[in-house]
């Protein structure tokens, strides 16, 4: 598999507004956002980044277009550390990977044409001539399926439902032609009926285009849909990661499966296999807990649970999982 985007040991930290007591101290917190994340995402394949609000998710996709500076760690995209760029290495960069954000009605201007915003990538970029340009947000429409492409270019965001500006905000992101397509949440802010079209299309996009993804969710079920690999994230670190098979046939993780056991559309007797009952609310990120920090919650913690971090572990296959259940020695 040609690696396409390497995460290596990354960690985004930020920083605190401190208290009288803590300036006089000169004691100083930190909100760790992501805290050690590793993951690769081949040419042609899906990541699925599956995890609750306020796990990172997000955090980990704004680092990987450039929007947020890592604390340490890298982010290297066909071998190259993407914070080292300049030049014209850097807007390569940023024509091959683009991101899909996750409301369509805040990342749209509601002033503007659909046209003008779907081609603001080429102008920015001095790609092509204006006539070429327009040329080229007609197949942008054409390829998420808003057709005839000339009536939606001169459309107005409000004219159109939720389903239809998704696939606006798409077609922005894919009239570059890159490489990677970050999608963040992309189906949560659509009503039902429009979000399987959604992760159709870009299920299609990955075949004719031969893009490569990394999709963040909080759904287990368009996880499944779409995804060759599943990491789950916790409180900034990723628990499971492994295939779809893996991680959604073979659950190991107390937190998958907690996850897992709340999706309705699992048969009961899968539901009963995996089902784990977690205690109290996630843990406030500027005070973990030390150890595992699942272990206030998890109903198999145990002594070691609540004193040291579980590493991850290949349990076979490639199926990685942080939990000292699976140890090993």
């Amino acid at each position: 598999m040609h690696k396409l985007l390497s995460l290596i040991d990354l960690k985004v930290y930020f920083p605190v507004k401190r208290t009288i007591g803590e300036v006089l101290s000169g004691r100083r917190r930190f909100l760790k956002a992501v805290d050690g994340v590793s993951f690769e995402i081949g040419k042609g394949e899906i990541l699925a980044l599956v995890g609750e609000s306020g796990s990172g998710k997000t955090t980990v996709a704004r680092t990987v277009v450039g929007l947020v500076k890592p604390t340490s760690g890298k982010v290297l995209y066909e071998g190259k550390d993407i914070f080292s760029l300049n030049g014209e290495e850097l807007r390569r960069y940023r024509r091959r990977v683009q991101m899909v954000f996750q409301d369509p009605a805040v990342s749209l201007n509601p002033r503007l044409r659909v046209g003008v915003q779907v081609k603001y990538p080429l102008d920015v970029n001095n790609i092509g001539t204006p006539e070429e340009r327009k040329e080229r947000a007609f197949k942008a429409l054409e390829a998420v399926g808003l057709t005839p492409p000339e009536e939606f270019y001169r459309r107005y965001p409000h004219q159109l439902s939720g389903g239809q500006r998704q696939r606006v905000a798409i077609a922005r992101a894919l009239v570059l032609e890159p490489e990677l397509l970050i999608a963040d949440e992309p189906i949560s802010n659509i009503d039902v009926s429009a979000r399987a079209q959604v992760l159709t299309l870009l299920k299609e996009l990955r075949g004719r285009m031969g893009l490569s993804m990394l999709y963040i969710t909080h759904d287990l079920s368009s996880a499944w849909a779409i995804a060759d690999r599943v990491a789950v994230m916790y409180l900034g670190k990723i628990v499971e990661y492994g295939t779809v098979e893996q991680v959604f046939s073979e659950p190991l993780h107390p937190y998958t499966r907690a996850l897992l056991g709340s999706v309705p559309s699992i048969t009961p007797q899968q539901m009963l296999a995996v089902r784990v009952a977690l205690k109290g609310e996630v843990p406030n990120a500027l005070d973990l807990p030390p150890g595992c920090r699942l272990n206030p919650r998890c109903p198999f913690a145990s002594e070691a649970c609540r004193v040291s971090e579980p590493l991850l572990v290949d349990v076979g296959g490639g199926h990685l999982v942080a939990c000292h259940l699976y140890s090993k020695g």
